[in-house]
């Protein structure tokens, strides 16, 4: 190897410590990942110019991908961790992290060393060069890998924007509001979607399940009908779909933090939009948060709906495990029962095991949903809507392994039967007739003993852990019937 060949793989191996150091979960946001596809280009030349070898179009990667995976070594989690193939959630984690990586850095770094080599042959053409045939295959090759990066670049450039809310005469609904927003919320810009037909109607603040989900893409399939009565308000948390970037540092993310942060988004609201009190959802982890968020300030809040209400997260953990176990059994699913012996009961080290034993259950899934359900409300598909951009649909599933990751191995003494006896608001809890015996069975004996001004289970017949998905439209004239109950009629505060 030249001095030439050594400079342009010491270039190649510079950029991967850079961008390990800098980018250690890979470009998250749209500016990192526009600047890190051009930078992989611009090394790419220079390296394929220097070496002016074809062997450079595989070092370059390895070498890049080398020295990145070394670097950022300091951190953990799902994506950057050993590769598990194991199940279907570690192939998520690899494809929503090291997958994308590929894609924005390592394919623009491959087409840069390749127009590298194409100069510096036209410069200095190279003795014994191959038969036309072969380099028109190869140079074909790269017209299409440089057409796939000028899409990708093209793509990445795409604002992320929601639609206006029209009337039947398609214009617009005069005093009515579609934004995504960024607020300073605990330190770190975070994204909220707001929707309603009038700025004077009451704010409903939903907290998506989790941790680790963004509720916007699956409002925005599933949620228009609230927003006849209420400016919605979806908020991705921290750590979250269009606030994925706000992940770092992981030692702030915790339990108590997310809970101020819920108030702190709850206050920006109320300034917004001159509000006294709000209305909180919560769905699954959102109820969590939300619950607490209630316990600790019940003055900010006309009323409090669980949706998939938790109490017990790790009790509810081992009873949906047994009930997988005994289920598979009984179906004489042999290969599903294995797999949940060989895993054990939860707790588990590795968060990826958690969905294998508490999502896997096929009879929680496979029900006939609400006639108004739309299946593109489920994950990953709703996230490709115009309310993210390129970047934040392609690691949206990362950013749920990453923050569930962080986040719920903090929720193993969270006991709501012991540690929430009361909530000062009005509350409800929306429970779907297909949800979980483990998660139902401890929300009812929660709700049975908790004490507040009024209470009202509800049983959706057609819904699982998700009712405002699954019967969006019978959701909708709950919040109708919520708001009626507590008198919080529109514009009042």
């Amino acid at each position: 190897m030249n001095s030439r060949s050594a400079a342009g793989v010491l270039l190649v191996g510079v950029a991967g410590a850079i961008t390990g150091w800098l980018v250690p979960r890979g470009p998250v946001t749209t500016v990192e990942a526009v600047t890190v596809l051009l930078v992989m280009v611009a090394v790419g030349l220079v390296a394929g110019w220097s070496t002016r070898a074809r062997w450079i179009l595989l070092a370059a990667p390895m070498s890049y991908g080398l020295v990145f995976e070394l670097v950022r070594v300091r951190i953990d989690g799902p994506t950057v961790d050993g590769i598990s193939l194991d199940g279907l959630y570690g192939v998520i984690a690899l494809v929503g992290g090291r997958g994308v990586d590929a894609v924005l850095m390592l394919l623009p770094l491959v087409v840069g060393c390749g127009w590298g080599l194409v100069l510096a042959r036209r410069v200095e053409p190279s003795p014994g060069a191959p038969p036309p045939g072969g380099r028109l295959v190869r140079r074909g090759v790269l017209a299409l890998a440089t057409v796939a990066v000028v899409l990708l670049f093209a793509g990445l450039l795409r604002p992320a924007s929601t639609e206006r809310i029209v009337g039947a005469d398609g214009d617009e609904v005069p005093g009515s509001i579609a934004e995504l927003v960024e607020v300073p919320i605990g330190g770190h810009d975070q994204a909220i979607m707001l929707r309603g037909v009038s700025t004077e109607s009451p704010v409903l603040l939903f907290l998506e399940g989790g941790p680790g989900g963004t509720g916007i893409g699956r409002i925005r399939n599933s949620g228009e009908d609230l927003e006849q009565e209420f400016v919605v308000a979806t908020w991705d948390q921290r750590g979250t779909g269009k606030s994925y970037d706000s992940l770092e540092p992981t030692s702030t993310l915790t339990l108590d933090q997310m809970v101020q942060d819920t108030l702190d988004v709850t206050r920006y609201l109320r300034d917004r939009f001159e509000e006294q009190k709000i209305y909180l959802v919560g769905s699954s982890w959102g109820t969590l948060i939300g619950t607490l968020a209630v316990q600790d300030s019940p003055e900010l809040f006309h009323a409090y709906v669980g949706t998939g209400q938790m109490v017990d997260p790790f009790e509810t953990d081992q009873l949906m495990y047994t009930e997988s176990l005994q289920d598979a059994e009984a179906k004489g699913d042999d290969d599903a029962a294995d797999t949940l012996r060989d895993l054990g009961p939860p707790p588990y080290d590795d968060t990826l095991d958690y969905p294998v034993a508490i999502a896997s259950n096929p009879k929680w899934i496979d029900f006939e949903h609400g006639e108004d359900y739309d299946p593109d409300s489920e994950y990953p598909t709703s996230l490709f809507v115009a309310e993210y951009t390129l970047v934040e649909q392609l690691r949206g599933m990362a950013a749920i392994a990453e923050t569930f990751h962080v986040l719920y191995p903090q929720l193993s003494d969270t006991n709501f039967r012991a540690d929430v006896p009361r909530l000062d608001v009005p509350i409800y809890l929306v429970e779907g007739a297909h949800e979980a015996a483990g998660r139902e069975t401890v929300a009812r004996e929660w709700f049975d003993a908790l004490s507040a001004p009024s209470k009202e289970y509800v049983v959706f017949e057609r819904s699982g852990h998700t009712p405002p998905y699954d019967e969006p439209g019978r959701f909708a004239d709950l919040m109708s019937q919520v708001l009626a109950t507590t008198g919080a009629g529109a514009g009042a505060p």
